[in-house]
């Protein structure tokens, strides 16, 4: 498989072994040996295979065992123009909404329609979806 290099893998799976995680102790773990290596400079293929199923592990733990809260189109539009280092008004010009409904909608006191939806999540690059409640 690996030849010489398969000892690294298994020396990795004694280590931690590739199981399911059951538990937010069995997280803290997997995290922790994913940052033991994401914080090398270079991993060899079966360091790399490893890695990646924890990873996969760690994923369906948290799909399954973390819910995240959905997030409201205000704090999701604050948010990107946060991220992005622009400011409101830019936001505006760019997307092709004007800025009072971009005022309204981060105040909270307006929701967006498709259509700038549809616009927003174009110009961020996210999906329409992460603007809904």
């Amino acid at each position: 498989m690996y030849g010489k290099r398969e000892d690294r893998y298994l020396e990795l799976v004694r280590q931690f072994p590739l199981r399911p995680l059951r538990t937010n102790a069995d997280l803290d773990a997997a995290v922790a040996v994913i940052d033991s290596l994401i914080d090398r400079d270079e991993l060899s293929a079966p360091e790399q295979d490893y890695l990646d199923v924890l990873s996969d592990l760690v994923e369906a733990y948290e799909t399954e065992s973390v819910p995240i809260k959905p997030v409201g189109d205000a704090e999701m539009l604050r948010f990107l123009i946060e991220q992005n280092g622009i400011t409101q008004v830019e936001a505006a010009k760019r997307v092709g909404i004007a800025e009072s409904t971009i005022s309204e909608v981060l105040a909270g006191k307006r929701k967006l329609n498709r259509t700038q939806l549809g616009k927003l999540a174009r110009y961020f690059h996210v999906s329409p979806g992460a603007f809904a409640e």
